[in-house]
């Protein structure tokens, strides 16, 4: 099976605010320029560079799913009964 045909079944099966994120992953991986230095490459020079690389590391190793504004709406929302504020 084709790459385009698997990724098409895949994204059929998402929900659309899954399908809304495959879409964003997509624009930046697009708007990635292939010159950007490797994460590997940065050498944080000062100590809260330091400190913020190594809690972005740990976060990373947790695969922590951060929630976006829009996200914490709709959690509010369902919280209060389905009130949304305007």
């Amino acid at each position: 099976m084709g790459n385009e045909v698997e990724l098409l079944e895949h994204w059929r099966e998402l929900t659309p605010q899954k399908q809304q994120k495959v879409l964003e992953f997509v624009e930046r991986l697009k708007s990635e320029s292939e010159t950007t230095p490797a994460e590997s490459d940065f050498v944080p020079q000062t100590p809260l560079a330091k400190k913020l690389c190594q809690s972005d590391k740990e976060r990373s190793l947790l695969d922590c799913n951060f929630v976006n504004v829009d996200e914490i709406e709709l959690e509010l929302a369902a919280r209060r009964g389905g009130f949304r504020e305007s």
